[in-house]
């Protein structure tokens, strides 16, 4: 079964190789330090540091009744696009990282080398960071648009973009990549955003679910400023916050400050290694990434 499917990422590979190749070229030529400190900037909204937070930022909105619609969206968009890429697309199609399989190719090497040579762990298609940008960024688009404010609303998927485009321009993702997380995130959005007004509607009008319109942390005494622009101001800064904790640390990631995949068989695998990771502890003292930690363990994929 695993032979049958490795052949829908190699055929992705095959298929869109010209495609992916002609965007990686345009991407290579504007290589410079400065674009590639933006690109950290923007991939940095798609890591696990920045969305599991964003999951906890999430609950609290919902706590509160005047943010609860934005809240419940964003928990909503994050689970789905979760499941759907981590949990259904990449352990069925099973694409190796570019940086993996191009490894013969001189000037994808040297755009990736000229990009900081960063690494995941995992499979490649779709990219998770495009998804995981794009399921916020349509979620909270559509709760500020049926708000009226427009021009915020445009802000989500700006930045979304910007993030689907370092994926490419640091060389971890094939275009073809952030293109299936554009869909993906797109669509998990989007059901976290009617998932989010089935809820408000059973809320407001479904027993036992008309319990839970009781809670409302904006009636606490202390915390009534918040119902104001208080409130508005304090989300931005958590996120501000949240956004930091991810991104300060990615500026040290990639080169020779990575630990890589132990594994060296077919290609040197460039995936970042499992270190200091219960789940994935080390086989005959290497460490390995995700991906060849389980095919060497017998763990099913």
């Amino acid at each position: 079964m695993e032979v049958i499917l490795m052949t829908m990422g190699n055929s992705l590979d095959r298929i869109f190789y010209d495609f992916d190749m002609a965007v990686f070229s345009f991407f290579g030529s504007i290589q410079n330090a400065f674009l590639t400190v933006v690109a950290k900037l923007f991939t940095t909204l798609g890591d696990e540091a920045f969305v599991i937070p964003m999951v906890i930022l999430g609950v609290v909105l919902a706590l509160f009744k005047k943010t609860r619609k934005y809240g419940l969206a964003l928990m909503f968009a994050i689970i789905v696009g979760t499941l759907v890429t981590n949990v259904i697309v990449k352990p069925a199609v099973l694409r190796i990282r570019p940086y993996n399989t191009l490894q013969g190719n001189a000037e994808y090497w040297a755009w990736y080398l000229g990009a900081g040579s960063l690494s995941e762990s995992d499979y490649s298609f779709p990219s998770g960071h495009t998804t995981a940008a794009f399921e916020i960024a349509t979620a909270m688009f559509l709760v500020f648009r049926n708000d009226g404010k427009k021009k915020i609303a445009w802000i989500f998927p700006v930045f979304a973009a910007c993030t689907m485009g370092s994926r490419i321009y640091l060389m971890v993702h094939y275009p073809t990549d952030v293109i299936g997380g554009f869909i993906v995130g797109v669509l998990s959005g989007t059901a976290g955003y009617f998932i989010m007004k089935l809820c408000i509607l059973l809320i407001a009008k479904v027993k036992p679910f008309t319990y839970l319109d009781k809670i409302d942390l904006g009636k606490i005494k202390f915390l009534k400023w918040t119902s104001g622009k208080g409130g508005a101001v304090l989300a931005a800064v958590a996120v501000c916050g949240i956004f930091l904790y991810a991104f300060i640390p990615s500026l040290t990631e990639g080169g020779d400050n990575a630990v890589r995949c132990a594994y060296n068989e077919e290609y040197d695998c460039y995936n970042e290694a499992r270190v200091d990771d219960e789940d994935y502890p080390p086989i005959n003292g290497n460490e390995y990434c995700k991906i060849h930690w389980k095919q060497l363990s017998g763990v099913e994929q």
